[in-house]
């Protein structure tokens, strides 16, 4: 198949860019490493050209904070909608959108809102579409990954409040394999949440990560909410990643319902092991070929 795919200097494009390629798929690579600008591809025209010839578009573009002229409006909402109208005009049907756990109903911060905004309106097409919401990924190169790795190596474990705010964990080959599985699947129209099968609690995460790292298990210091907030706050020029928008969304947890989407790919998530932490999608997903 002949795919763009977009954010493709991100960390899930670069895995997904390897997978794809490996199977024999031509992908054509839209970001600004490659002269694309996303946010410059706000309207139907633009995207028309990069259309020609596409059997299916991927759109894996993501910020997690807005930094200068990366705006959450334009990225995940403009750009997206633009490339999404157009498909429908240039008769490209397959469209896989990756979205992310909490752009649901519930959502609160700008960036799920941001998002919801286009997976609704890709829902509302008369494509074969799939929205992909993973929860937290882990995986060799992922900033939020390396972010709580580093985390877990400090000599006290600082969490957010009791610290035990649910997550499930997935690893990035197993997003990738889902989305290998909608470029073929027959069933379409779908929302799926990815997530690891097990809820483990946010400073149990953080111990988990020690221990694959080599570490003991370590003190835990428990910082009230209002001080990791102003913090964050303070922080926020120096990281995209220190938003108090963030905060809070970490605060909510990253859980869902992973049934569905197991149904669908057939199987469940990669158990989690310290090989994992440092495994990309394709060693992943090759030693999970070797082990069925």
């Amino acid at each position: 198949m002949n795919i763009l795919l977009t954010g493709a200097s991100g960390f899930i494009s670069q895995n997904l860019g390897q997978v794809l390629t490996a199977a024999g798929h031509h992908v054509v690579p839209v970001s600004r490493r490659d002269g694309g600008d996303f946010s410059a591809l706000q309207t139907v025209e633009r995207w028309l050209p990069r259309l020609r010839g596409m059997d299916a578009v991927i759109n894996a573009v993501g910020i997690i904070g807005e930094t200068g002229s990366q705006r959450f409006h334009a990225l995940h909402v403009a750009a997206p909608i633009a490339l999404f109208d157009a498909c429908c005009e240039a008769g490209v049907a397959r469209v896989i959108q990756i979205s992310a756990l909490g752009a649901d109903d519930s959502a609160f911060s700008a960036y799920h809102l941001s998002k919801k905004a286009a997976d609704d309106h890709l829902r509302q097409l008369d494509l074969d579409w799939f929205v992909l919401r993973p929860s937290v990924i882990y995986g060799r190169g992922g900033t939020s990954a390396e972010m709580f790795m580093r985390l877990a190596r400090l000599p006290v474990l600082p969490v957010i409040g009791d610290g035990r705010q649910r997550l499930q964990p997935v690893h990035i080959g197993d997003v990738v394999a889902t989305v290998m599985a909608c470029l073929t699947a027959r069933e379409t129209r779908r929302t799926l949440d990815i997530v690891g099968n097990e809820k483990i609690e946010y400073v149990e995460w953080l111990q988990r990560l020690r221990l694959a790292q080599g570490g003991n298990r370590a003190l835990v210091l428990r910082l009230p909410v209002r001080l990791v907030m102003l913090g964050a706050g303070l922080g926020q020029p120096l990281s995209p990643m220190l938003r108090p928008e963030n905060i809070r969304m970490l605060i909510e947890g990253y859980h869902a319902d992973g049934r569905p989407w197991r149904d669908f790919l057939g199987r469940p998530a990669m158990a989690f092991s310290p090989a994992l932490l440092h495994a990309d999608a394709p060693q992943a997903l090759t030693q999970l070929g070797g082990q069925a």
